[in-house]
């Protein structure tokens, strides 16, 4: 027995905009119920004395220390800007 229909297969289609063939709907339908089935064996796993976790790797924050440091005076950064004017860099106007 089949755990997802074609019509259920269909409307996830229609719903993500996916246009599907009768043929693509019967292929989808069996590959899904393949992963359901999959999927399903995990509720087989005894994890009772298994904590929860958020992630599989136990990950530290890996970033570096967020320190503030001096940065560039205005006339280093407005140098290189094709315009500026009183240590502002100048775009051209896209909205009216």
């Amino acid at each position: 027995m089949s755990r997802i229909s074609e019509e259920e297969v269909k409307h996830v289609a229609n719903l993500a905009r996916l246009a599907i063939t009768e043929e693509e709907a019967q292929m989808f339908t069996k590959q899904l119920d393949a992963i359901i089935t999959f999927a399903e064996q995990l509720n087989e796993l005894d994890t009772e004395n298994v904590e929860p976790t958020s992630h599989v790797l136990d990950i530290k924050n890996v970033m570096r220390e967020d320190v503030a440091k001096k940065g560039l005076n205005i006339e280093e950064v407005v140098k290189n800007a094709p315009d500026h004017k009183d240590g502002y860099i100048r775009v051209p106007t896209i909205l009216e």
